[in-house]
């Protein structure tokens, strides 16, 4: 596979987030961000409440996704089953453990921490790829109704955007409660359009993809 010039610092870690082994392709490294996804969570709770895990859905946007599949169609019949992605699948879930999975459930200060992730693979349905995978909680101790989920990358790499319909769910004895997520303005999405890539490459330690994060937490009768 003939390869494309490396936008150095931008291919360097879009190869360890998500495990391409190739540079980026220079329209994936022009600007931030650099890959779109679309998510749908689900939080796992027990009898008294307690969160026990996090389930995430995935999906890439179609041009990263073109370009991420590329010879993995091993069989030739122009299709990406489970099976041939499953090592794409297990890279993944390797390399993104050491961003935590863009994954934070806090009360205040206090957070929980995940275990691998279990029951993990990757579809693609003709257009996009999506990535399914379970957080289990490892420690800390949450009630759903007191959590605070974020899904996202500070440095805005990768933008995640929730589902339009059944965006975050809640699994188990406390599926009464629903989630109530707070977008960021309109306004912060139009000074994007205004930020140079040194604005994200000289970022504070927080980064700037805070300002793109959208909160969630539950409201229980």
């Amino acid at each position: 596979m003939k390869r494309s010039r490396f936008a150095p610092l931008q291919a360097m870690k879009l190869r360890a987030l998500l495990a391409i082994f190739a540079c980026v392709l220079p329209s994936l490294a022009s600007a931030h961000p650099h890959v779109w996804v679309t998510a749908s969570s689900t939080v796992v709770t027990k009898p008294d409440g307690t969160i026990t895990a996090v389930k995430h859905r995935w999906t890439f946007d179609e041009p990263f996704s073109a370009y991420a599949v590329m010879g993995m169609d091993t069989n030739g019949d122009g299709k990406f089953s489970r099976e041939e992605l499953a090592p794409f699948a297990k890279i993944n879930m390797e390399s993104l453990h050491e961003y935590g999975f863009f994954t934070s459930v806090k009360q205040g200060k206090n957070g929980i921490t995940f275990s691998d992730p279990v029951d993990y693979w990757l579809d693609h349905d003709g257009k996009a790829l999506t990535l399914n995978f379970t957080l289990p909680v490892k420690e800390g101790t949450i009630a759903v109704k007191d959590a605070r989920l974020e899904v996202s990358d500070p440095s805005f790499f990768v933008s995640f955007e929730f589902a339009k319909e059944n965006p975050v769910q809640v699994e188990g004895a406390s599926k009464v409660c629903k989630a109530q997520l707070k977008p960021p303005p309109a306004g912060v999405f139009q000074r994007l359009s205004q930020l140079g890539e040194n604005a994200f490459n000289s970022a504070p330690p927080g980064g700037l993809g805070v300002d793109f994060t959208t909160p969630v937490t539950f409201s229980c009768p």
